[in-house]
């Protein structure tokens, strides 16, 4: 049916009549249309709902996107802004005033989710997220972790095994949440927060490997920002590869271009620790050296200077004096290589030590664990049917029958041992026997 056939020029029509018809008319000539126009009057409400108007140099058309479509924009709407709209046309029946109903919308000339990218990175600069100042960073010695991750991803197994090959004597505490998707950045937020509740963490790592800008985009989300800079421990994000910049990325304290990079810096090696400490013995013997030359040359130009030709003798004392505090010098020196020494040593002792106690506690745990799987096994049916009892079933064989007031006469029942099984019929029922009775016979 045509739209004009709707209206009949014989009829007088009510205001309501006449806007029904209207509606018809333009929702069947515009089920669906896409509007391109530059955003203006825009208002969001407290209920969710959006409203604006899109105009051009001579028009323009009012708009509303409902709170289940609006819910579903990635970027803020602002005025000003061109975008690239789809819905239909409609009338808003209470003002008789027809309205353009979005329900998807894009900015024109760059994608939803850069433009919602810059929008939340220029939002939390402002706020201070991005300060250099409140970066904090890592202790030189972790003893405990924390990591926000995937419990299936490749990025846990790079980080354990790189903090294993590393041979980091730390406690790492995993707390598993999805990294994709619908409700990744509610996992990784409860994530964070939970391990920052816990006390005597040295850091976190929250991340995941490498994908496209809707891949990664949990880490884009506001909330998750959020969660790194309320942490009480430094957090390193370590999301993606190289290429890849997240929100994330930039309110961490430290960002790692990989998972393994992160291992990496929470831990240096025990050879690096080594290589340190005698970096730092060497520059303090150097450091001495070159104070007392420096000592010495003053000493011998004021012996020459002709001013001090009569105390000629007084200063090559004193410069007898210099040597001697010289080999004192050393002799703290070498004394302080040897502490260095020995706290190496001890070092290397209380590692093994712990390595040690690990092992054992290991040990114990997996002992246990075999008492209770053999308790369990022991308790299990199976066990009992392999001594010569069996399991009675209806006749279908899909329900246990547990006592005789579940049979009857003329059932049909199913019998099975261990291996095997066999089906019956029920000549008689007699509910009062017991198995002492029938043991009496036997004997």
């Amino acid at each position: 049916m045509k739209p004009e056939s709707l209206v009949r020029p014989d009829k007088t029509y009510t205001v309501s009549e006449v806007t029904e018809l209207v509606k018809l008319m333009l929702e069947a000539g515009f089920p669906q249309v896409w509007v391109t126009g530059e955003v203006s009057n825009f208002h969001k409400h407290a209920s969710g709902h959006m409203y604006f108007s899109l105009k051009d140099e001579k028009c323009q058309l009012r708009a509303v996107m409902w709170r289940s479509d609006a819910a579903r924009v990635k970027f803020a709407l602002k005025d000003g802004q061109q975008l690239l709209c789809r819905g239909r046309i409609s009338v808003y029946e209470a003002r008789g005033e027809y309205q353009f109903v979005v329900d998807a919308v894009e900015p024109k000339g760059k994608g939803a989710l850069q433009l919602a990218f810059e929008q939340l990175k220029e939002k939390l600069r402002a706020e201070g997220l991005f300060d250099p100042a409140r970066k904090r960073k890592l202790p030189l010695l972790p003893k405990r972790i924390g990591i926000v991750t995937s419990p299936k991803g490749a990025a846990l197994v790079d980080i354990l095994r790189t903090l294993e090959r590393r041979f980091a004597k730390l406690e790492v505490l995993i707390y598993p949440a999805q990294v994709q998707g619908a409700g990744a950045a509610a996992q990784i937020v409860e994530g964070l927060d939970y391990l920052g509740t816990l006390g005597g963490l040295d850091a976190i790592i929250v991340g995941r490997g490498g994908g496209s800008i809707e891949d990664l985009w949990a880490f884009n989300e506001e909330p998750v920002a959020r969660a790194i800079a309320r942490s009480p421990v430094p957090v390193i994000s370590a999301v993606g590869h190289e290429v890849d910049f997240t929100i994330a990325d930039f309110v961490a304290d430290i960002r790692a271009s990989t998972p393994t990079a992160a291992a990496e810096m929470v831990v240096d090696t025990e050879a690096a620790f080594a290589e340190r400490i005698e970096n730092l013995g060497r520059r303090a013997y150097q450091s001495a050296k070159f104070a007392i030359e420096e000592r010495k040359s003053e000493v011998v130009t004021l012996a020459q200077h002709r001013i001090f030709q009569n105390f000629k003798v007084r200063l090559l004392n004193l410069a007898q004096d210099v040597d001697g505090l010289e080999e004192r010098a050393w002799e703290v020196v070498r004394g302080e290589q040897r502490k260095i020494a020995e706290t190496k040593a001890r070092a290397g002792l209380l590692c093994e030590r712990m390595a040690g106690r690990f092992q054992a506690l290991l040990r114990d745990k997996q002992a246990a664990w075999e008492r209770l799987a053999a308790a369990l096994h022991g308790q299990s049916p199976l066990d009992t049917l392999k001594k010569g009892y069996t399991l009675c079933w209806s006749g279908d064989g899909r329900r246990a029958v547990t006592g005789i007031g579940g049979v009857r006469e003329a059932d049909h029942m199913l019998v099975s041992f261990y291996r095997g099984e066999f089906r019956c019929r029920v000549e008689a029922v007699d509910r009062e026997k017991t198995i002492e009775s029938r043991a009496e016979k036997i004997e």
